[in-house]
């Protein structure tokens, strides 16, 4: 598969009826180690990369001016949405016409949305935001501001799979002494993290309903993803967007 090419692979999920995707690296202009459509401009071509986020946000119907991102911590902090960069790790809006977005590339990302109450959220989890229970932190910032958990619809994105997933011992304890001890996986050589299936398990104690929620059962280490671990730490980022339209959409 080319990974430099004009037609954008985004990931949708049939759950939410609001513009969102999980992108893949099928569908930018970026070349060498972030062939395709990466989103990070920390060590990219700037000019690449903002090509890339235009496509995006002009395919689901937003100005590339209206983007919401983070400078992403790993850590659980849930932010106003608002256009440009925050620090944090996950945002939440109730503004149309804004597109929430986070950056992975072996995290999960997590899209929430109650329509009804015209919410959306929009989460990044790896093992330590999981463990801090990001997602539940994020429907509690999506309640404070109209939405219902038993209306909330969620969807986890592509992000590296348990089998992929070697952690160390002390990592597995925190997990079990959470609650989470489900999601940890014993395999010959040690344990490994199931970490779509700890973030369901947060979103369900949050409240949200077992058929509001879905799963892309995407492994970011596959060929049409980027991948931290699978590259070696030098690859490029894709982006979990969200947004209520705006006037006229």
């Amino acid at each position: 598969m080319r990974f430099h090419t004009d037609s954008l692979m985004l990931l949708r999920s049939p759950l939410l009826g609001l513009p969102h995707a999980f992108t893949t690296r099928v569908g930018g202009v970026s070349l060498g180690a972030y062939a395709g459509l990466n989103l990070d401009d920390r060590e990219d071509d700037p000019r690449a990369v903002a090509e890339n986020r235009r496509r995006v946000a002009e395919a689901l119907g937003f100005g590339a001016d209206r983007v919401a991102r983070l400078h992403q911590v790993h850590g659980t902090d849930v932010r106003e949405a608002r256009p440009g960069v925050q620090e944090g790790d996950a945002l939440v809006s109730t503004e149309p016409g804004l597109l929430l977005a986070v950056g992975t590339a072996d995290c999960y990302p997590i899209l929430l949305a109650d329509e009804g109450a015209g919410v959306v959220g929009a989460a990044h989890a790896g093992w330590r935001g999981t463990l801090g229970r990001i997602a539940a932190r994020t429907v509690e910032a999506m309640v404070a501001r109209g939405a219902s958990p038993a209306r909330i619809r969620a969807a986890v994105g592509p992000g590296i799979c348990g089998e992929r997933y070697a952690v160390g011992v002390d990592v597995a304890r925190q997990f079990r002494e959470a609650g989470l001890g489900d999601s940890v996986l014993e395999r010959e050589g040690g344990p490994h993290l199931d970490l779509a299936g700890a973030n369901r398990a947060v979103l369900l104690g949050a409240g949200l309903k077992p058929e509001h929620l879905w799963l892309s059962g995407r492994c970011s280490t596959e060929s049409e993803f980027y991948s931290y671990r699978r590259d070696a730490g030098r690859t490029g980022r894709m982006w979990a967007v969200i947004g209520l339209p705006g006037a006229g959409a």
